[in-house]
């Protein structure tokens, strides 16, 4: 049973709540509780056409983890993480702190309420930053106090776009967006990236993505599904790692059985700006 929605703090910016929204849904799929009402009959009808949605959304979840781990073992200690999304267990902070106590993380979202709760779960904690921008508008991602005034650019950083460019439309150029980034990162620095697809192996496995999408649709953030050559396409400046672009459960799994799993349906792929030869 899912608790009653609760209501908004004086401190949380007032969001339209009768619409749902990705992060909200995301959050619902995850085991979450920074969802409401419209969240959830949306998410539920996303379930209704695609049953492994949340299975999908934990593949990519673990993604992530891996990800994060594979940039600390590049030396990164630094990680902006855009599209960051409602705080739930296994935030790159997290993650990154079990490795390394001092590494820094700011997180940049345009959801009000998953940056009100950042701001709650954070506010003790000076290695952690959260913000509320569009990733959008690049040079004012950049320019934010709680960017600028805790990362570094002199010194590697992960970009983190993690589920999140789908959301963004053909006419605001996410390649474009994507290079702006990468055009502000040192040598040494990052760019993890997941995005949806119904270019899948077989119909079967392509279908439930658009209807999905056509869910998103009525939401407040609706989905572009974009197939591979379109994904792989962002990488474009960056050495990317091995095994490439590929399903998120197939990136350096930690579990070899994993390679034998379904796609989850997530393109997934972690780029590297090498450093200058001696």
């Amino acid at each position: 049973m899912v608790a009653e929605d609760r209501q908004p703090v004086p401190d949380e910016p007032d969001v339209d709540l009768t619409r749902p929204n990705a992060a909200r849904m995301y959050d619902y799929y995850l085991g979450g509780d920074a969802h409401f009402a419209a969240d959830r009959e949306a998410a539920d009808r996303a379930l209704a056409r695609f049953p492994h949605a949340a299975g999908s959304a934990r593949a990519n979840r673990a993604f992530l983890d891996r990800a994060v781990r594979a940039c600390l073992q590049k030396g990164i200690r630094q990680f902006l993480d855009l599209g960051s999304g409602v705080p739930t267990v296994g935030n790159v902070h997290e993650i990154a702190h079990h490795h390394d106590p001092e590494a820094r993380v700011a997180y940049v979202d345009n959801e009000p309420v998953a940056v009100a709760h950042g701001d709650r779960l954070m506010a003790e904690n000076p290695l952690v930053t959260v913000t509320l921008a569009d990733l959008r508008n690049p040079r004012e991602v950049l320019a934010a106090p709680g960017v600028a005034g805790l990362l570094d650019f002199r010194q590697p950083v992960a970009v983190l776009m993690v589920a999140v460019l789908h959301f963004v439309s053909d006419e605001a150029d996410p390649t474009g967006i994507v290079a702006t980034y990468r055009e502000a990162l040192p040598a040494g620095s990052a760019l993890v990236l997941s995005h949806i697809s119904d270019d899948q192996p077989t119909e079967e496995l392509a279908a439930p993505h658009r209807a999905v999408a056509e869910v998103y649709r009525t939401s407040s953030t609706p989905a572009h599904l974009r197939d591979y050559p379109a994904i792989a396409a962002l990488f474009t400046g960056f050495e990317v790692l091995a095994p490439g672009v590929v399903d998120a459960r197939h990136w350096r799994p930690d579990e070899p059985r994993a390679l034998e799993q379904d796609p989850c349906g997530f393109y997934a792929g972690v780029g590297w700006l090498p450093r200058p030869s001696a």
